[in-house]
């Protein structure tokens, strides 16, 4: 008999889980899980005889915390502090093994009991969860409210009336890409550049310990009852070796694992959990596991794609896609899935700092890499042929003989991203667009003009000046500049996507149609990013860059030398001095961006790293090609 797993929501009664618990001695603690708007998960050991005891208070009055302990800047005050724990009796629940350590009762791993829980401040849900939940209630209830007042929303989905609709359905599913090593190993920047380039890895098979590792995580998460689809290898890496005893050797390699889609809730619960089992499975076969979203420079990064969907359940019991259209040969969405896209669209600006909120978020979004940086999408150049333009920032996933499949795929999200914040702010620009296309009354076919307009084109809903769809590479077919103007200019920094929230101000005010976000939440988000920014650009960028710079060391002698490797290493010296060494007369960038930091010159700071980012890339180019010729 294996372990349990999961206790699902429908026993979540105070007398079902007592006998559940009282059956599985080897679960110790409990622990009930909030998620801060840092995208940070709390965890604490409560003793399952305690809760057994008190359980009726858990489970309805919750835990007080202390707010200083969760990631809520200017809600949670020093003089307002308490926090409220609040369990979701609406979703699994999950126990997780300490493998490390035996229960001796039961000869089992000891076991705690994960609760995903809201954070209550002021008897308001201030937490991601709560956001989320009141996102998923507001798309559900507009939906319902716009289909009696605009039927014509329903011409071309097969529901004859809104009448015929028991439920709205809203359903999400990540793809969870990370990287692996083996402990101590380097990462050879050049190697891991070829392969990808070859692409020697994507979809190769795994072998030795990673292979061990991913189908042990693979039956782990059927287990927990997440339904996972694949594991495989992806573009990243490079061919790991296999000692005598079986055991993987120098291992740099990147995986990706897909699960079922799933309610939004539980879908942003999954990741959080899977996450864990996933560097504890690896951990345990002795291999390090980063979620970075770009661990390396030069090398691919690992995003997060996030896939969203509507359906509606009938009273009949029959289930039909809301983005999907009557024919599939003749069109490529429903009307109400154009508003949703478009609303995606026009509105992404303010999405966008809640999608990328760290300097490693950013550093993924480049140019190439397969990594968004525009905001277009892509539906395909025919009704017959999918889209696979991995290029824009949100496609149209569809099969013309499936049309439950039809869901939008959003690429800039990275293993980090807050997944509830991420799919609230989705959920709020949808509904905007859908209500914009409702109150348009445009049918499908004037709806796929619309969003297929030039720049400068006029529109009833889109900006004038930019272009929305694009079915060509548009890292190819662009120049930067040309896609600056049809897209709009991609912010670089963290600071820079900050100020989105005080620039887009109609934007910000769908975020908090029907009090989704309110002013307090979005303050408090931005500021809590902001002072990660500047506390890890101080702390951990700058630092990190220290360590590269003392690694670029001379490496010729004057017996092997040429006057190129002397002239070569001169210019690397040069950079390395501008970078980081005070003189009497001049002040290096790093202390420069320092004691912009320290001076809340919060704008030459974010000016700063850019360069700063542009001259450590020359240095490290620079420096591979100095030691290529070194014999």
């Amino acid at each position: 008999m294996g372990l349990l797993r999961v206790i699902k929501k429908e026993d979540h009664n105070s007398a079902k889980i007592v006998q559940i618990l009282n059956t599985n001695k080897q679960i110790k603690f409990v622990s009930l899980m909030g998620v801060d708007l840092g995208g940070n998960a709390t965890d604490e050991k409560i003793p399952v005889e305690l809760f057994k005891k008190d359980i009726d208070d858990f489970l309805y009055r919750g835990i007080q915390t202390d707010g200083s302990s969760v990631e809520l800047h200017e809600i949670a005050t020093l003089n307002n502090a308490k926090v409220n724990l609040l369990p979701d009796l609406d979703v699994n629940w999950y126990i997780d093994y300490n493998t490390e350590l035996t229960d001796y009762e039961t000869n089992l791993p000891v076991g705690t009991l994960k609760i995903p829980s809201f954070l209550i401040h002021n008897d308001k849900k201030v937490c991601s969860r709560g956001i989320l939940q009141r996102a998923t209630n507001n798309l559900e209830n507009t939906l319902i409210d716009l289909l009696k007042k605009y039927p014509n929303l329903l011409n071309n989905i097969d529901i004859n009336s809104v009448d015929d609709i028991e439920k709205i359905n809203i359903t999400s599913a990540t793809e969870l890409e990370f990287w692996v090593s083996t402990p101590e190993d380097k990462a050879d920047l050049d190697k891991l550049y070829v392969s990808q380039s070859l692409k020697e890895q994507y979809w190769k098979k795994t072998q030795g310990t990673i292979r061990s590792a991913l189908e042990r995580t693979l039956i782990i998460l059927q287990e927990l009852g997440v339904e996972p689809e694949m594991g495989h290898k992806e573009v990243g890496g490079i061919a790991s070796s296999i000692s005598i005893d079986g055991k993987t050797n120098h291992a740099m390699e990147q995986l990706e694992i897909d699960w079922k889609y799933s309610s939004a809730i539980q879908t942003a619960d999954n990741e959080i959990v899977i996450r864990d089992i996933v560097e504890e499975v690896f951990k345990s076969f002795g291999l390090d596991v980063t979620f970075k979203a770009k661990p390396l420079n030069r090398v691919a990064g690992s995003g997060e794609h996030t896939h969203i969907g509507i359906s509606a359940k009938l009273k009949d019991g029959t289930v039909k896609n809301l983005f999907s259209p009557k024919c599939m040969n003749s069109d490529f969405m429903s009307e109400i899935g154009y508003g949703a896209l478009m609303g995606i669209l026009k509105n992404y600006e303010v999405l966008n700092p809640f999608v990328t909120d760290s300097n490693d978020a950013l550093n993924r979004l480049v140019p190439g890499f397969e990594a968004p940086v525009c905001i277009v999408t892509s539906l395909g150049k025919t009704y017959e042929v999918p889209s696979r333009n991995r290029s824009v920032l949100i496609g149209l996933i569809r099969d013309i003989d499936n049309p439950l499949a039809t869901r939008f795929e959003l690429r800039a999200p990275n293993p980090l991203s807050n997944t509830y914040l991420v799919l609230a702010s989705i959920y709020q620009a949808a509904v905007d667009g859908i209500k914009a296309v409702a109150v348009s009354n445009l049918d499908s076919k004037e709806l796929e003009k619309e969003i297929s307009k030039e720049a400068g084109e006029t529109s009833f809903y889109l900006e004038k000046d930019r272009k929305y769809r694009d079915e060509e590479n548009v890292f190819e077919y662009y120049t930067q500049d040309e896609r600056e103007k049809l897209f709009g200019k991609s912010p670089a920094t963290v600071y820079e996507n900050m100020l989105n929230l005080d620039k887009y101000i109609e934007k910000v005010e769908v975020l908090k149609d029907n009090d989704v976000f309110t002013d307090d939440i979005i303050n408090s988000f931005k500021v809590g990013a902001i002072e990660r920014w500047m506390m890890e650009l101080k702390n951990r960028v700058i630092q990190d860059n220290m360590d590269i710079i003392r690694g670029c060391k001379k490496m010729h002698t004057i017996d092997e030398m040429d006057a190129l490797d002397e002239v070569v290493y001169n210019d690397i010296d040069n950079i390395k001095h501008e970078l980081m060494k005070d003189t009497l007369i001049r002040k290096s960038l790093f202390s420069q961006i320092i004691e912009a930091l320290d001076n809340n010159e919060l704008e030459l700071a974010s000016q700063l790293q850019l360069v700063m980012k542009a001259k450590m890339e020359l240095l490290q180019r620079e420096y591979i090609q100095y030691k290529k010729n070194i014999f």
